[in-house]
């Protein structure tokens, strides 16, 4: 956490025939043949010139919004020259594209139109040779060559306009708002289709480049070896499993060997282990010091000096704009930062008339947490998981900064956290300069293995209170029953 939207069938059915018809001219004359898939494509709506200009536009926002850029310089070289090694055997060798590393934790890759590529170190946490690294570019360089973003686009706004032609028909604004976030979520999403174009022309950069393009499908079996992790952990804690790279990028293993038969990939090629893993030697691994950090369940966050502890039960999850903790009989809590226009505003000024101006509180008390000013307030909401009690609370840090805390529970759950909601605000207090200092990221290493080393035993060096073998043999894409062997180069985690 940095600082921390009635009506009868047949009219229905009329106005979608009114949109087809009104779209098809359009479809017809906006195709055109894309040099990488050789296929016809319906881009009409969105020029090559307009994907970098939008592409230009969002990249920063992207940016910002997951952690920004992973401090460090020679990574962030290593990862641009891998990308224009890619892109060079590309259809679109110019003009270059843009290659980052996100600074989070969280193991996916993302491609804006325009050529602005963007790997997480989660990803590249995870990933065990540079050729694994270069099919996840690969793939996103594809959704770029195939012009997936544009075809998205192009296919979204007509739906958009079938959604409004519906609308006009039936005279229900409900409907074409309906219809209009349906469009968009197509516009968001990549279909299986496209996912499968673009592991093709993946794999066509990979084994022109001189890497073995079985790499894409080796991390694939990685990534599902964490989801598959991800469930006896979860449930473990009584919650669910996290949602992981695949809610984004739905593709198997074994789809992506049928795209490298497909483009008639000359399997072999570079690996690059060793290279590779000496190259993410001590890169962070989960919180950035930026984020603060999550252990167990406590939350420490250095350059605010802060700390807190959630009550048992909750797992808590960390981001660039909040803390959130999840507990198995559906309460949740989120603490936040917010900055005030006006710093003259009182703390219960602000919570009754900025953050929560809409809702009727009752319950209001003012507080003193460890000697800060602070203010608590109850309400009752009906959401769309049902009704909720929540609780609000403020906390001044500044004249211009206030804290924010806001607890979620059933109403039959309401009365049991009463107290473990109090114990918690009871645990937030200010870190002096030393004990902030004291707070270190996890890192990953680099370790040759020895001929007495086991998994356990190097597992065991892991800062983990459970699952650590299971933990280690995913971290460094071990198969169950695959040996270490001696002088080996494996990742684990260290304080």
């Amino acid at each position: 956490m940095t600082g921390l939207r009635r009506a009868s069938a047949a009219p229905a059915v009329l106005a979608l025939g009114l949109a087809l018809g009104a779209a098809a001219p359009l479809a017809l004359g906006g195709c055109s043949v894309n040099p990488a898939t050789g296929e016809d494509q319906f881009t009409a709506l969105m020029s090559p010139e307009e994907e970098r200009r939008i592409g230009a536009r969002e990249h920063p926002r992207l940016v910002q919004v997951l952690g920004g850029l992973y401090d460090d310089a020679a990574l962030q070289r290593y990862v641009a020259d891998l990308g224009r090694r890619l892109q060079q055997t590309s259809e679109q060798p110019e003009p270059p594209f843009t290659f980052v590393v996100l600074d989070s934790p969280e193991a996916n890759a993302f491609a804006l139109p325009g050529g602005y590529i963007h790997v997480t170190r989660g990803l590249m946490a995870l990933a065990n040779d540079e050729a694994e690294l270069a099919g996840v570019i690969a793939h996103e360089i594809g959704h770029v060559t195939a012009r997936h973003s544009a075809e998205r686009y192009s296919h979204g706004v007509v739906a958009g306009l079938g959604a409004a032609l519906l609308g006009a028909v039936i005279d229900s604004e409900s409907v074409s708002d309906f219809a209009e976030r349906a469009a968009g979520a197509y516009v968001k999403g990549y279909s299986r289709a496209q996912e499968l174009e673009a592991d093709m022309l993946g794999v066509r950069y990979l084994s022109r480049s001189g890497f073995d393009a079985t790499a894409m499908s080796s991390l694939l079996e990685t990534m599902g070896a964490v989801t598959a992790l991800d469930r006896p952990m979860a449930g473990a804690r009584g919650e669910q499993a996290q949602a992981g790279l695949f809610a984004s990028h739905p593709r198997t293993a074994d789809r992506v060997r049928k795209a490298a038969e497909a483009a008639r990939a000359q399997f072999g090629g570079e690996r690059g282990r060793d290279t590779y893993l000496r190259r993410i030697d001590g890169m962070i691994y989960g919180d950035s010091p930026e984020d603060g950090f999550v252990r167990g369940r406590a939350f420490a966050h250095p350059r605010l000096r802060i700390a807190f502890t959630a009550p048992p039960g909750f797992r808590l999850r960390n981001g660039p704009l909040a803390v959130v903790g999840t507990h198995p009989t559906g309460a949740l809590l989120r603490f936040d930062e917010a900055r005030l226009k006006d710093p003259a505003m009182g703390t219960l000024h602000y919570l009754q008339g900025v953050w929560a101006s809409r809702v009727p509180l009752d319950r209001i008390e003012r507080l003193a947490i460890d000697g800060l000013d602070a203010v608590a307030a109850r309400t009752r909401l009906r959401t769309s998981a049902g009704v909720r009690d929540i609780r609000l609370v403020a906390i001044r840090a500044a004249p211009e900064r206030v804290y924010r805390f806001f607890f979620v529970t059933p109403p039959e759950r309401t009365r049991a956290f009463v107290a473990p909601f109090r114990q918690m605000m009871g645990s937030f207090r200010r870190l002096s300069q030393r004990q902030a200092a004291n707070l270190r990221p996890l890192r990953l290493r680099v370790v040759e293995v020895a001929p007495a080393d086991t998994v356990e035993s190097l597992a065991a060096r892991m800062p983990f209170n459970d699952f650590r073998a299971e933990r280690f043999r995913v971290l460094n894409g071990l198969r169950p029953g695959e040996r270490l062997r001696p002088g080996q180069l494996v990742k684990i985690v260290t304080e």
